[in-house]
Formats: structure tokens, sequence, C-alpha cells
């Protein structure tokens, strides 16, 4: 597979480490559920079938964090964003 990363051009996965689901938003502390709401962030996840949006960390390139959006059940990758907006200066 390769991934078209915004900064560096389409490079192949080796370059790329896997974080997971890019779509869990981590549940406030102050919360009358927060442990029940802690745990599901952390231990419970979905297994899509399509199109799933990824973090992928670029390690052996720009060193930036990648919102990839790949197909599951084909794998192909039609998009990839920067996680975070870019720091004046280049890559972190």
């Amino acid at each position: 597979m390769r991934i078209p990363c915004p900064y560096c051009g389409s490079r192949d996965i080796g370059e790329f480490v896997y974080r997971g689901d890019a779509t869990p938003v981590r549940p406030e502390s102050g919360a009358g559920d927060a442990d029940l709401a802690m745990f599901e962030y952390v231990y419970l996840r979905d297994n899509p079938m399509g199109l799933h949006e990824e973090h992928w960390y670029h390690a052996q390139g720009c060193r930036n964090w990648l919102v990839v959006t790949r197909d599951t059940l084909t794998h192909e990758i039609p998009a990839a964003r920067l996680a975070a907006p870019m720091a004046p200066g280049g890559p972190a």
C-alpha cells in the first residue's frame, strides 16, 4: 500500500506507523459516568466495513501525524491529511 502524505507525496506504507482509529474523542473527566466512558474509550472499538479514518505516523519521513481515509475492504487509500496544522518553519 502507498499513503499519500500531504507533505512528502505518495510513500510506501513501510515508512509509517499505525496508531489506530482516528474517530474516538477522549471523554471529559468530570462527567458523572467518567469511569465507564473512559473504559469504553480505551477498550471498545468498532470494526467498520468500508471507508474509515485512521491515525498514521510518518516515522521515516516528515514525522507528522496523518489522518488517513482507508477502505477496510479493499485497502484503497483515497485521502490523507495532516492531523494537526503544521507549525511555521516546516515539519515538526
